[in-house]
């Protein structure tokens, strides 16, 4: 597969530019790169699942298939993504051949034959798996074989392979990578994608690192050292760092302290928040940042271990009780999460402080607006006054809305996911600064981001790796650093 000067606009945002990638026969071929550096618009284009603005595409030397054509498409390239597309409860050999299951007679599906070609594909590639089974049934890893082989039995002999041990733990990953050792050998090419960098030692031969939806280097793993590798993916550091201030006096009081959470996503985390300190949380897709920081917004249950917040046991699975406790959080997507889009901005921003703007379910309307031109002006909500429709705003203040609600009710601990998330520089700024603004007031801060810059304002940053904390950072480290963290490059 070849991919020359790939680029995709849409509007004014500049997805990818001048995208290069070059796949040799039999090889496994590493796709790096931070969010947003274009790995996932490349792997849209390669898939034909839209069409390139400039540059081309090529299979075998010849042009890729018209974009309508999916048959064409489907015996050329398949992607196995980090969600399962399989359909759960069907059968393996049912997903294998679904829409296209063999016909006996009287035009009807002949389930002996559908039964024994699945068991025969399976058997070509070596893939364990009872074609009777159903896929809901099935262990991660097996159900992304099944996605393999089925794109196999297409004529595929590309496959994408995006983000696949997100979700496994290390045993699992270790068959993964025999099988697809096994599978090259075999006459079968991947590409694949992973944010942990030690992956790609281990199983590739090739690497191309995308930063700032460009093209960056193409090279021989074995000839690109891992530091030479963190620092093609980081570039030159051109954000400042935040200015110098008061570290949190290590006797500050604290606030948030966590010991042995656990959950599916994470596993033994002890962490503390003193008074007046920001700490970051930080690590790739499956990391499980997030899902630690929802759980102290209320939205999980762990099965194990405790938080206790200022010095009371923090509950858990319960948005309300949470926000009664003194926890204020801004959610990972402001449109699904974050707003409620058919209500105004001023009842989106108090709709967590009711109870303080009225008795016995009564509101009184002066004092909610003029809490809400409050919340406003803190935060420089561009606007024509509280009772425009949030839908109405640019994602900026969009953000600055949740923000508003978030900081509303005087949070003792304050999560802020992903706060700067799609928006542009003026707005991160400002959202930036609330974020020091909560700090000054003695707030406990947890933010969890992908964005160097929001990390730059922790006083530390700790980084999950596979579920678990893995490296401390205190204020002052170097983008390589922190990014060889997360990818979990080990220089010693």
């Amino acid at each position: 597969m070849e991919a020359r000067g790939v680029a995709k606009r849409y509007g004014p945002t500049v997805a990818l530019q001048d995208g290069r990638l070059t796949v040799l026969p039999g090889e496994s071929h590493a796709l790096v790169g931070r969010n947003g550096a274009g790995k996932s618009t490349l792997v849209t284009l390669l898939t034909g699942l839209q069409a390139p603005d400039e540059g081309t595409v090529r299979f075998d030397g010849e042009p890729a298939p018209a974009l309508g054509d999916r048959d064409a498409w489907r015996r050329k390239v398949a992607c196995v993504y980090q969600k399962p597309t399989v359909v759960p409860e069907l059968t393996v050999a049912e997903n294998l051949f679904i829409n296209r299951q063999p016909v006996g007679r009287g035009g009807f599906i002949s389930w002996r034959r559908l039964k024994s070609e699945a068991a025969e594909v399976l058997e070509t590639w070596d893939v364990r798996v009872d074609p009777d089974a159903r896929t809901a049934d099935l262990k991660v890893e097996d159900r992304q074989m099944v996605e393999i082989v089925r794109a196999l039995s297409f004529g595929a002999r590309f496959i994408v392979l995006d983000e696949p041990t997100a979700q496994l733990d290390n045993r699992e990953i270790e068959r993964l990578f025999t099988r697809m050792r096994a599978l090259q050998e075999s006459g079968v090419t991947f590409l694949f994608i992973s944010h942990h960098l030690q992956e790609v030692y281990e199983v590739c031969q090739t690497v191309t690192v995308l930063r700032d939806a460009r093209w960056i280097t193409t090279a021989p793993v074995a000839e690109l050292p891992r530091p030479a590798l963190v620092e093609a993916m980081a570039g030159e550091s051109i954000a400042e760092h935040a200015a110098t201030r008061t570290s949190v006096a290590a006797d500050a009081p604290v606030l948030l302290d966590v010991e042995g959470l656990t959950s599916d996503a994470y596993d033994g985390i002890d962490l503390t928040v003193r008074r007046g300190e920001v700490v970051g949380l930080a690590g790739s897709s499956g990391s499980g940042k997030i899902e630690l920081a929802e759980s102290f917004a209320g939205l999980h249950t762990p099965t194990g271990g405790t938080a206790r917040l200022d010095g009371e046991r923090l509950p858990f699975g319960d948005v309300q009780a949470a926000l009664k406790a003194g926890v204020g959080c801004v959610p990972r997507d402001r449109h699904d999460q974050g707003l409620v889009s058919a209500m105004s901005i001023g009842d989106n921003a108090t709709m967590s402080v009711l109870k303080r703007l009225g008795s016995y379910g009564f509101i009184g309307t002066d004092r909610k607006r003029g809490f809400a031109t409050e919340l406003i002006e803190r935060l420089d909500i561009h606007t024509e006054g509280p009772e425009q429709p949030v839908s109405d705003l640019s994602g900026g203040n969009a953000q600055k809305v949740v923000m508003a609600r978030a900081l509303a009710s005087d949070p003792r601990l304050l999560v802020l996911i992903n706060p700067t998330a799609g928006v542009d520089v003026k707005s991160k700024e400002s959202l930036l600064s609330r974020m020091d603004s909560a700090r000054e007031d003695g707030t406990a801060v947890l933010v969890v981001s992908d964005e160097l810059d929001d990390l730059r304002r922790c006083d530390r940053v700790l980084v999950l790796f596979h579920g678990r904390v893995v490296a401390e950072h205190p204020a002052g480290w170097h983008d390589h650093e922190l990014i060889a963290s997360i990818e979990g490059v080990d220089h010693g």
